[in-house]
């Protein structure tokens, strides 16, 4: 019988990471339905109910995040337009889009390059800022 010939290993592909979309919500059912469609995108969810959690987050995972889409009004010491303002210092070339049913008078005080969509919002939408934001992070 002949010798088997090895086999040569395949070069695997290294398997780079989705960019991340961080969703900060207080409605959970809201924060679910954005995670869906946002896993519809080419970017990973990751979900938050307040600013606090989200800023924490984006201290631990900054560099993979490529879009936060929150809403204005949520739990907490800070609002979504407060953690607009800390990220866009930290991060400023960084998607943000901030949404509300209700902004008040905080739609006024959005920092400079974040968008606003209101409430309620299409799916479709959200989908386009998505593929805005995941372009726009590999640059």
């Amino acid at each position: 019988m002949g010798q088997r010939k090895p086999r040569e290993a395949q070069p695997r592909k290294a398997q780079t990471p989705r960019p991340a979309a961080l969703i900060v919500e207080d409605d959970a059912d809201l924060r679910g339905l954005s995670a869906v469609l946002l896993e519809e995108s080419e970017l990973d969810p990751i979900e938050c109910e307040s600013a606090e959690a989200a800023l924490a987050t984006m201290l631990l995972r900054g560099q993979d995040v490529a879009l936060i889409f929150a809403d204005i009004r949520l739990p907490g010491v800070m609002d979504g337009v407060d953690l607009a303002r800390e990220v866009k210092q930290r991060w400023p070339h960084l998607t943000v889009v901030l949404t509300s049913g209700d902004p008040g008078g905080r739609i006024e005080q959005l920092p400079p390059g974040v968008h606003y969509m209101p409430k309620p919002w299409q799916p479709l939408s959200i989908l386009m800022v998505a593929e805005r934001a995941r372009l726009s992070a590999q640059r």
